[in-house]
């Protein structure tokens, strides 16, 4: 009977963790820690970072380690005109259809005389898209801005980050030879990226999916949305987002696209004829950024853009998963209670291991995470109950040797 009471509790106790609210922010680290120690799974994606204004990088493979960069890497503010023209004219030379610049371009007054180089190199890039910044406390004498957005939405809008103006674009001339599109992250960013805003009562693309549809020749109209749910593409994909309209991504999906740095690729664009490969960059997707941008963690949009690409979502296991390990739990109640002290200490520090390891196993081949506070916190709540639990004594039972009877 003391069992089943013990057992009854961990159900309940099981049942007040996931009812609270606390339990999915908690549920986000232990997610994240996943995703940052898992490999992205997936082939090489059409993507290709180039990182100007800071070390020369070497070229990546899938899944493979990129190297770091110090942390005295110059922002896109600190860049040139003239820099970012040298970048055009060296991709240029591989004829990209889309290019996509993650920094905002607003150049120092001292720089104004490089500006026409740069437009002249920019203006030959046939799809170009640039980043600008939205805000929800806009000049009010400011007109508004008209920004194009989906026709096909439905679904709960106000979880959206909202906005209601534009706080950063680039100059007037810049943005009549591109699509801007809007960079805006969370503090806290680093493996949900923004896929959708709402900006004046309109549902708007930010820039990781402006940049994917516009790769992917999609037009808004042809995208069907369901605010908290998913995004509906015109051959039936469907992209999975979470309640306010980001996407979960693994930060390593980053590394299943090509990496140079500005100074590789200018060596790269004199030596073309001698890289028959490098002529895939022409239907590939080129995204600029700056290594120590401001704005986002390492990556973070590449991962976001492999990710659409490569078709490889991160999804939560089932809620039946849940009910099953907590019944587990339960049932192990009966031989927790009598097992020793430093037994069950050991065996709490093993659960634990192998159920990080299975976590690990079934996000790397299957990229599906499974939650971690509900099932370890109920473990190790049971293993403390059953650690003050009075142990069972066991009494020695006396025998009775009959004596042999007598010999005649």
């Amino acid at each position: 009977m003391q069992r089943l009471l013990l057992a009854i509790v961990v159900v309940l106790a099981a049942l007040l963790l996931a009812r609270d609210p606390y339990v999915e922010k908690a549920d986000a680290f232990f997610l994240d820690w996943l995703l940052r120690n898992t490999p992205a799974s997936g082939d090489h994606v059409s993507l290709t970072v180039v990182e100007i204004g800071g070390e020369p990088t070497v070229e990546t493979q899938p899944n493979q380690k990129a190297p770091d960069h110090s942390p005295g890497s110059r922002s896109s503010a600190a860049l040139s005109p003239l820099e970012f023209a040298l970048f055009f004219q060296a991709i240029l030379e591989f004829k990209p259809t889309v290019v996509a610049v993650e920094p905002l371009l607003k150049w120092r007054e001292r720089d104004k005389d490089q500006e026409q180089v740069f437009l002249d190199q920019a203006m030959r890039v046939p799809k170009l898209l640039l980043s600008g910044e939205l805000t929800s406390t806009p000049d009010p004498d400011a007109p508004p801005t008209e920004i194009p957005g989906f026709v096909h939405v439905s679904g709960r809008r106000g979880d959206l980050p909202t906005f209601t103006g534009i706080q950063r674009q680039p100059d007037e001339d810049l943005r009549l030879i591109s699509s801007l599109s809007y960079v805006n992250l969370p503090d806290e960013a680093k493996t949900r990226v923004p896929l959708l805003l709402n900006y004046r009562g309109e549902v708007i693309p930010a820039f990781a999916l402006q940049a994917f549809l516009t790769w992917a020749r999609i037009p808004l109209s042809e995208v069907q949305i369901e605010a908290g749910s998913h995004i509906t593409l015109p051959d039936g994909r469907k992209i999975p987002i979470n309640w306010d309209g980001s996407l979960t991504v693994n930060p390593n999906s980053s590394k299943l696209g090509r990496h140079f740095g500005l100074n590789e690729l200018l060596l790269l664009a004199q030596q073309r004829q001698k890289n028959p490969s490098l002529e895939s960059l022409h239907d590939e997707l080129i995204l600029a950024r700056t290594p120590s941008n401001p704005l986002a963690p390492a990556d973070v949009f590449a991962a976001a853009i492999a990710t659409l690409q490569s078709n490889h979502f991160v999804r939560r296991v089932s809620v039946l998963f849940d009910c099953a390990a907590v019944l587990l739990i339960a049932l192990l109640a009966s031989h927790a209670v009598r097992a020793s002290r430093v037994d069950l200490v050991l065996g709490l520090i093993a659960f634990t291991a192998a159920y990080c390891l299975i976590a690990f196993a079934v996000m790397s081949r299957y990229t599906i995470w499974v939650p971690g506070l509900v099932p370890l916190g109920t473990a190790w709540l049971l293993g403390l109950l059953a650690f003050g639990w009075p142990r069972p004594k066991h009494r020695a039972e006396a025998t009775e040797i009959a004596a042999s009877p007598p010999t005649p």
